[in-house]
């Protein structure tokens, strides 16, 4: 249970980090860059073997150069979005990307949903549209078009995980993070070098305390599976990281939300919930397998 703790704990922080640094940070991209150097730096400390020698390491490398280039547009569109929208409506349709992964494993991997998974995905588009809902018509969308943007880029980041959990080679996890990172680190890289941006030591310290927490994340949830199924990890993984940011989000930066944005989140966390629990148990018969 501690490693399920420590997983939400360092999920949370990656938002709140990245709202705490709003105004600090004066060039977003080095932020990254240095974000990402942390995450291979940790990726190389936890891999014991070096030698790619395994079979299937061409999927390996294809999704992980895939995942580490929706991981920086995902980053992107968080600091993005946290500045717009808030830190807590950002979590919550950054977490709702889940319904994307779950489309694709009914179409290309002919996973049949459940009654549960159904109402969940009923209850996701009640909760959207609840949230979307203006009391004024001249209002401009342009924030939630970001909050969409973001909600697709997450569930794709999602989905290549769900691809090479089917089609790639268990053993090769540790290579898979480090090539998620790795390619991410270098389009930040590229993006810097093309906007030519000077890099400051807010920068830099941001950088460094998100990459911390964005790597561990995915390390402590995996190292909670030994000790937890799947079932109970996932769920409470998503729901606790989404009530741990909305919580701090209010107490914290002194963000309000209306009545109508309270009732989507508390429908989203139910939807989650209802969501994971079917993706849940695909993943625990597959890490079994």
């Amino acid at each position: 249970m501690l490693y399920l703790i420590l997983g939400i704990l360092c999920s949370a922080l990656i938002s709140l980090l990245m709202r705490y640094g709003e105004g600090k940070v004066k060039n977003n991209v080095a932020m990254f860059i240095f974000n990402y150097i942390v995450c291979v730096v940790l990726s190389c400390l936890f891999m014991n073997d070096f030698t790619l020698t395994k079979d299937k390491y061409p999927i390996t490398i294809i999704l992980g150069v895939v995942s580490g280039v929706l991981y920086l547009v995902n980053l992107v569109l968080m600091e993005t979005n946290i500045s717009r929208n808030g830190v807590v409506l950002t979590a919550t349709f950054n977490k709702l990307g889940v319904i994307i992964p779950t489309f694709m494993a009914m179409i290309l991997f002919k996973e049949e949903p459940k009654l549960q998974q159904i109402l969940g995905i009923i209850i996701v588009i009640i909760s959207i549209v609840i949230i979307n809902k203006r009391k004024k018509k001249d209002e401009i969308a342009k924030s939630e078009l970001l909050l969409l943007i973001l909600l697709i880029s997450s569930g794709l980041t999602d989905a290549t995980s769900n691809i090479f959990d089917k089609l790639g080679n268990n053993e090769l996890k540790d290579y898979f993070l480090l090539f998620i990172f790795a390619s991410a680190l270098i389009c930040a890289l590229i993006l810097w070098k093309i906007k030519k941006q000077s890099i400051s030591k807010w920068d830099i310290i941001i950088g460094v305390l998100v990459g911390v927490p964005n790597y561990l994340s995915s390390r402590f949830v995996l190292l909670a599976l030994r000790s937890l199924p799947a079932i109970v990890v996932f769920p409470v993984y998503s729901v606790s990281t989404l009530a741990i940011i909305t919580i701090a989000g209010i107490l914290i930066f002194k963000e309000r939300l209306s009545k109508n944005k309270i009732i989507g989140i508390l429908l989203i966390a139910l939807a989650l919930i209802l969501l994971n629990v079917w993706k849940t148990k695909r993943l625990k018969l597959s890490l079994i397998g």
